[in-house]
């Protein structure tokens, strides 16, 4: 019930044929040309990644397929979803009604409408096409996961995000959005990635404050009045784990104390110049309520202070990783040693170190007493 093809160097598919073959194309090889009579009708999964085919054909009669994956082809348009139309046009059966995943990342893609005919897709990846503008999602109520990542949309349209009250994960990184928008009815999103774009703030998220788990901002422009905005992080969400604004205009951690749920904070690549910059964020340590467990600050003037990481130690004293070193070396992970071991802030080199002199130390005394111990049996029997 599928057919998966991986290419690899030397073998690659570059033509899906139909079950009627061209036997004039000489260019076609046996597998292009019976690709399709091999293939069960009831056929439930059919992948072809990372051939050579530029064009979508010869899915049509597969009435009861489930999962098409194309990715990493040279797909110029999304055919035959409806049956036989040509650009989803004109056709009455086709895979469209029973997909549920649809993976056409990495093809050269302009236009995405003819999703339309796929209502009940629960995934949809477009991810690195040519996509300018979002379209044919209005309908597709099912849709739980949407990866758009990597095109050329500029608008988050409410129109074609309005009927998606299931979506849970929708991933727009790397695109020319300017505003987070269109998202009132998304009341069931956990994960939202719009980073590398042209985002210089963060508002309009009021509907997700009780299911947003994780944010991806990294690489936009957002500034300490961005971040603060009364519809974006000013809000209390209730969920948000994990947090992203790496690579943004942040100077200090203020937009962030009040965010009680938040495990991770990732602020490297910033302008926070100061330790009084962060410490407002000594209310998300676990002995102040918070949950804060990880952060990230490097490349910020203020990790290049020599004691950069003991002092944030102190800041925020429940904090287990600073930037991608653990905090505490093995203490942390309840081995020997601890805070009477050389604290939270003792790297793993040096407390391995510490071991190597106590080990050497305890030889030392061992010998020691040993040699004591020889020196008086001798005197024993010299007496003897």
């Amino acid at each position: 019930e599928e057919v998966i093809i991986v290419g690899t160097a030397g073998q690659k598919i570059t033509k899906m044929s139909g079950p009627e073959e061209d036997s004039s194309d000489e260019t076609t090889n046996d597998n292009n040309k019976s690709l399709y009579s091999h293939c069960n009708p009831k056929l439930k999964q059919l992948v072809l990644r990372s051939h050579m085919i530029s064009k979508m054909e010869g899915v049509s009669k597969f009435e009861e397929l489930e999962l098409l994956e194309l990715y990493d082809n040279q797909i110029e348009a999304l055919l035959e979803l409806d049956g036989d139309g040509e650009e989803g046009q004109g056709g009455s059966s086709g895979p469209g009604k029973t997909l549920t995943t649809l993976d056409m990342s990495y093809n050269v893609i302009r236009d995405m409408k003819p999703v339309c005919f796929c209502p009940n897709l629960k995934e949809l990846y477009l991810a690195n096409n040519k996509i300018k503008t979002m379209a044919g999602l209005g309908n597709l109520k099912f849709l739980r996961k949407i990866d758009l990542g990597a095109n050329r949309i500029r608008v988050m349209d409410s129109e074609e995000l309005g009927g998606l009250q299931n979506l849970e994960e929708l991933w727009m990184g790397k695109n020319k959005i300017d505003q987070i928008q269109g998202l009132e009815s998304l009341t069931k999103l956990r994960r939202l990635d719009v980073q590398s774009n042209r985002l210089t703030s963060i508002t309009n998220l009021t509907s997700q404050i009780d299911t947003l788990e994780e944010l991806y901002l990294a690489h936009n422009g957002i500034t300490n009045d961005g971040a603060s905005q009364s519809t974006g992080l000013a809000l209390q969400f209730t969920q948000l784990s994990t947090l992203d604004l790496s690579r943004n205009q942040i100077t200090n951690t203020k937009p962030f104390a009040h965010l009680q749920t938040l495990e991770e904070l990732w602020l490297s690549s910033n302008k926070v110049a100061s330790f009084e910059d962060i410490e407002p964020l000594t209310s998300l340590s676990t002995g102040q309520g918070g949950c804060l467990e990880g952060i990230y600050l490097e490349s910020n003037p203020v990790a290049d202070d020599f004691e950069y990481r003991k002092k944030i130690a102190e800041i925020i004293p429940s904090i287990q990783q600073i930037d991608a070193n653990m905090v505490g070396g093995l203490a942390a992970h309840g081995m020997p040693g601890g805070a009477g071991s050389g604290g939270l802030a003792e790297t793993l080199e040096s407390q391995l170190r510490r071991y190597q002199t106590e080990v050497i130390e305890q030889a030392r005394a061992g010998t020691t007493t040993a040699g004591a111990g020889t020196a008086a049996t001798d005197n024993a029997k010299e007496k003897e």
